[in-house]
């Protein structure tokens, strides 16, 4: 009955999932050149930006000090300048740096999903899991955690807090999801909504992310969770149609965050 029930869950031999997840790690250790190369290219940018807007600040404090003797205001030359600017109130992740919490976000939710999917097999929930469905997905977990950690590099670098944990608004539905799940196929359904997810998030950035960097950066690893997506289709027994673009209806927004 177990091998029937494997037969049901696994639409894909042990041997065809093991060699697509060997040229999954092969593809996601080609594109990590040119993700650490792009996140430090895009922390400069970022450290640059800095500079020009303090630069900015400082020029309209000196303009408000300005006006302020000219005018013979009272009150201290910094109040005036918050009269005439208004309140600022800044947020630690605005502009590119917003789009990249979302993706640290994103990534550490699929290392969740993939880490309690593991553990729910373990303790035998999942019913009989075959051994490369486990490779799978400790390989695309470690893969999801590599990308969290560059993209935290960037915030980091760029003098930002780094993103922990799991701070989307979905996060509790998906851990629900996650518990509800008793089968192998319920598992790679799961994976496969977030991994389109990710990858049409980062597909979405390309275009819509001022930095070059930025863009760069999006645009190495958004072919490595369609590689993911794909090999879950076919766990699933779904031929996976190719696109010349991802589509954008999955992608996920900035509103998700809770930071």
């Amino acid at each position: 009955m177990n091998t029937r029930r494997q037969d049901v869950d696994l639409h894909i031999s042990e041997r065809d999932l093991l060699r697509l997840t060997a040229d999954m790690e092969e593809a996601h250790q080609s594109t990590l050149p040119a993700l650490h190369a792009g996140a430090e290219e895009l922390v400069d940018e970022v450290r640059a930006a800095d500079v020009r807007r303090r630069g900015f600040l400082v020029g309209l404090g000196a303009s408000a000090a300005a006006a302020f003797v000219l005018t013979g205001r009272t009150g201290s030359a910094s109040a005036y300048a918050a009269e005439v600017s208004g309140p600022v109130k800044p947020s630690p992740y605005t502009g590119d740096l917003l789009v990249v919490a979302l993706a640290v976000a994103l990534e550490n939710q699929a290392v969740c999903a993939y880490g309690a999917a593991l553990k729910a097999a373990t303790a035998g929930r999942l019913g009989k899991v075959p051994p490369a469905v486990a490779t799978f997905a400790v390989t695309a977990m470690n893969q999801h955690a590599a990308h969290a950690k560059a993209w935290n590099a960037v915030l980091t670098g760029s003098g930002r807090p780094a993103i922990k944990g799991v701070p989307l608004s979905n996060q509790a539905a998906t851990l629900k999801a996650i518990g509800a799940v008793d089968s192998v196929a319920g598992v790679a359904r799961l994976a496969l909504s977030l991994e389109e997810g990710a990858a049409q998030t980062y597909s979405f950035a390309t275009t819509h992310v001022s930095s070059p960097a930025g863009i760069r950066t999006a645009a190495a690893i958004a072919p490595v969770e369609a590689q993911h997506a794909a090999i879950l289709h076919f766990v699933l027994g779904e031929y996976p149609v190719q696109d010349t673009f991802l589509p954008l209806d999955k992608a996920a927004s900035p509103a998700l965050l809770t930071v």
